[in-house]
């Protein structure tokens, strides 16, 4: 039998022992070129040897993290983590009302959880209500408070239970489980007031007088979108959000290229024989390995429209390019071209990630705090809004456990080394102060306003880098770096938290970590990362990544179109690039703006 086979054969503690073994014995004494390629075939990303099944069925798990027994889940092709919350909770919602029971929503610590309050006196019929429920939908009912308790006399007794109904993908790789479940709290009425079971955010004891009414889903919890149109029965004191949640619109800020496209490697070809001294600094200014595009993006979109349901809009900027799977009609998604935020600035066409960073907060309709992201950076499990602002609107930073490079700058200097070097420099003339590490490669939460600061600040070494079509040794790192330093010392960002992970795609350990990745899930973002590779070596990475991210996200995010333009009849008629106008935004009087097109199409794709 196949190595492979058997380790997905094998349980998880023993697998990750042996693959770890096969890192540091065999592959190293592998010539290099073949190293990647033997550890992909070696390591069996997927989990799910049998538990397939499909849309519609079920399949059987085995326990999940924290003991419980196995549980049965639901087989979809479509699901969020926000989705099977809802469902959970207005399936015990839908029946309480039907039972005529008297219930109200009540605020959870959870991120991912819900709850509703009931009664004391009228827990045995709430009880059989959701012993029927369990059992009619093959749902998990658990006794949650006091921990540790089981079977049916325990949940006779119990202050709190939780009724979940799991959600898998076909392919059995990603389980919603017992997480998004609605728990059932039990309240007593002692001296005229409600009493519940356990704290929760708002209050534990409330007075039976209190109004009842109607909230919206974002007053529950801020791992919701922006326009929910739920609403649920609660007190009116509940109704009152903490000082501890972000309140503002968050937008995100994609660029996206694809280095494949024949028009567009003819203009970088062009734009190489203009600019000599691209040949005389680091091969990593424009080598083909910073363009490729492997289908990352439409992984990263399946990621932020299920671990980040409070966006409020996506902007996508390209250069005049769109993938053909997107869809641009969304209301909540606008493709932005180079040209719309360069203005008469810089120069055009550019292939300098730099200098499209040093623009995007010129994107109109862009809110004031938002997250950038590069296509290879994926978030990797539900996220607040607060693991990226704080509740009075300063940023976070991440910073990374690497240095910046304390050598003087060299022509030949990796580019991300150069703009570290050139960002310490600015920064150590403005504040006094030594910039010594570099920031994870994670989303990148911004304000519009330190930007345009920092552009007004330093005008001649933005200006500049936004006129290089390469990467080149002068180049600042703003969205990447130089905001988050330059914002922390104004009083406007704080150091964040984040568990994140970082993997070159070249690194022959990638499919081992991948592999622990997707089995675990225990990480909050990721990057995967091509710094410089062989045409050989990019082959073997772009299998891997065919392999895992379908794994990993399995399911399509509504920004994906059914059937792709590319297999469409042609209708002659071109893709839009501007396809809609955000939600308004709070403008800054300090953020230079580009003319706005005259007509909505005048910046076709």
């Amino acid at each position: 039998m196949p190595l492979r086979r058997i380790l997905r054969h094998t349980p998880w503690p023993v697998r990750r022992r042996l693959m770890a073994g096969m890192q540091h014995k065999l592959l190293r004494y592998l010539p290099a070129e073949r190293r990647l390629a033997t550890a992909r075939r070696l390591v069996p990303l997927a989990d799910a040897a049998g538990r397939r099944g499909r849309a519609g069925g079920l399949a059987r798990f085995g326990p999940f993290k924290g003991g419980g027994l196995g549980v049965t889940a639901r087989v979809t092709d479509r699901a969020t983590p926000a989705g099977v919350r809802r469902e959970n909770l207005d399936r015990i919602v839908t029946a309480l009302q039907a039972a005529d029971l008297e219930w109200f929503r009540v605020p959870v610590d959870s991120l991912t959880g819900s709850a509703v309050a009931v009664r004391e006196e009228d827990r045995p019929q709430v009880i059989g209500l959701l012993e029927t429920l369990s059992a009619n939908d093959d749902a998990l009912l658990e006794v949650v408070r006091p921990a540790g308790r089981s079977g049916r006399s325990a949940r006779r007794r119990a202050e709190v239970l939780r009724l979940s109904r799991p959600v898998t993908d076909p392919g059995g790789t990603l389980v919603f489980g017992p997480e998004y479940g609605c728990e059932i709290e039990f309240w007593k009425t002692v001296d005229g007031n409600l009493v519940g079971p356990r704290s929760n955010p708002v209050a534990d004891v409330v007075p039976a007088g209190e109004p009842i009414v109607d909230a919206p889903e974002s007053v529950f919890g801020s791992f919701s979108s922006p326009v929910d149109p739920a609403s649920y029965r609660t007190y009116e004191i509940f109704t009152m959000v903490s000082p501890d949640r972000v309140a503002f619109p968050i937008d995100v800020v994609y660029t996206w290229v694809d280095g494949g496209d024949p028009v567009w490697r003819e203009r970088k070809a062009a734009a190489l024989r203009e600019n000599g001294w691209v040949a005389e600094v680091s091969e990593q200014s424009a080598n083909d390995s910073r363009f490729a595009s492997r289908d990352e993006l439409r992984y990263s979109l399946r990621a932020l429209h299920a671990f980040a349901p409070w966006v409020r809009h996506i902007f996508l900027v390209t250069a005049d390019q769109v993938p053909d799977w997107l869809d641009t009609t969304r209301p909540d998604l606008t493709v932005v071209s180079h040209r719309e935020i360069f203005g008469d600035t810089g120069r055009l066409p550019t292939f300098n990630s730099q200098a499209i960073e040093s623009r995007l907060h010129r994107i109109p309709g862009l809110s004031e705090h938002f997250l950038y992201l590069n296509d290879d950076v994926f978030l990797a499990r539900p996220a607040p809004p607060e693991m990226f602002f704080t509740p009075g609107g300063l940023t976070r930073f991440f910073p990374s456990g690497a240095l910046v490079d304390s050598a003087p700058r060299q022509p030949t200097d990796p580019p991300a080394n150069s703009a570290g070097k050139n960002n310490r420099r600015l920064i150590q003339q403005a504040f006094g102060r030594v910039l010594t590490r570099k920031m994870k490669h994670t989303p990148h939460p911004s304000r519009r306003s330190v930007l345009a600061e920092i552009e007004l600040r330093f005008t001649e070494q933005v200006t500049a880098t936004a006129s290089h079509q390469f990467r080149h040794p002068d180049d600042i790192s703003l969205l990447s770096s130089l905001q988050q330093y330059y914002a922390y010392l104004t009083g406007r960002a704080a150091p964040g938290d984040i568990k994140y992970m970082y993997t070159d795609l070249a690194d022959p350990a990638t499919p081992m970590r991948l592999a622990r990745v997707l089995h675990d899930r225990h990480m909050d973002a990721f990057c995967l990362n091509d710094t410089d590779s062989s045409a050989e070596a990019a082959r073997e990475q772009a299998v891997l990544l065919a392999e895992f991210l379908p794994a990993f996200l399995p399911f399509p995010s509504p920004y994906e179109l059914i059937t792709p333009r590319s297999a469409r009849p042609a209708t002659g008629t071109p893709v839009v690039g501007r396809q809609s106008t955000p939600r308004p935004a709070p403008a800054h009087p300090d953020i230079p703006l580009p003319a706005q097109p005259s007509t909505p199409d005048a910046t076709r794709a």
